[in-house]
């Protein structure tokens, strides 16, 4: 793999991955020690589901990740605006999936992203859960549990796995995607999905539902550097630590069948 490569920020990404790494590794030793009886749930404005946990690693990741002059962007810290005039930001989910997090389902994760002038160039994402860990960044590839890995080399869409959103999938609104030759797995965490698909263990995944900066920011980290292709749907730009933080879903593939997948998507939008 490459060696370290210095970006405008005037840190190398092995830098900033050996940063995620060990952050990550504290986000999981607090998991572990808090005993389950102590994770209670609750909601916060908005009906989202929000836990101890989310907080409490919250807190640590910034202590662990943001240096002088770096900005910051998590879903349970409050944004007052002063990372959109920051070069490098990170992009924080403490706790992606909730609800699967709760009902005790093994598809939950803690994601983590660093942004140079908007993109997102180094990521990781564990699943505490599953154990599992992937890392990575544009230079350096994507490791999967400290191994080389990949995007699929999947040339079809035909027999491909593809990951939907849990609640999606339970809404019906993947019904359509039934009969179209491919795989539909319902899955957790949106982050996790993402880093599943940048570690060849599916081929593809996407959501038409917007999604918020930390939702992804990781997986397009690790998608891109294990040589996937990723997207929002219909043209819209892709690009981090913007004031509005929402984007109107995405799409995340290998690339031998992104093109094909684009094409089923576009048949089903045009569908009456």
């Amino acid at each position: 793999m490459p060696s370290a490569k210095f970006n405008r920020s005037g840190v190398s990404e092995s830098a900033y991955l050996a940063r995620i790494d060990s952050a990550l590794t504290a986000a999981f030793r607090l998991i572990e020690a808090t005993p389950r009886s102590e994770r209670t749930a609750r909601y916060k404005p908005g009906r989202h589901l929000v836990t101890d946990i989310d907080l409490a690693i919250s807190q640590l990741l910034r202590e662990q990740l943001q240096q002088e002059g770096e900005g910051w962007l998590s879903e349970e810290d409050t944004d007052d605006g002063s990372r959109l005039s920051r070069g490098v930001t990170w992009v924080i989910d403490p706790l992606d999936g909730t609800r699967e997090f709760v009902d005790i389902i093994p598809e939950w994760s803690i994601s983590v992203a660093v942004t140079v002038d908007g993109e997102a160039i180094a990521g990781g994402i564990v699943n505490p859960a599953t154990g599992e860990r992937f890392l990575g960044s544009l230079t350096a590839g994507v490791s999967y549990n400290g191994q080389p890995a990949a995007a699929s080399r999947r040339t079809s869409l035909e027999g491909a796995t593809i990951l939907a959103s849990r609640q999606e999938y339970l809404r019906g609104e993947w019904d359509k995607f039934k009969g179209l030759g491919v795989q539909v797995r319902p899955c957790g965490s949106v982050a996790y999905k993402l880093a599943l698909v940048a570690a060849g263990l599916a081929d593809a995944t996407f959501t038409l539902q917007p999604k918020h900066e930390w939702d992804v920011a990781a997986g397009v980290a690790l998608v891109r550097s294990a040589g996937g292709k990723v997207a929002c749907p219909g043209g819209v730009p892709l690009g981090f630590n913007r004031a509005n933080t929402l984007l109107p879903g995405l799409i995340a593939s290998a690339p031998g069948v992104w093109d094909d997948l684009m094409r089923m998507l576009q048949q089903q939008e045009n569908k009456p």
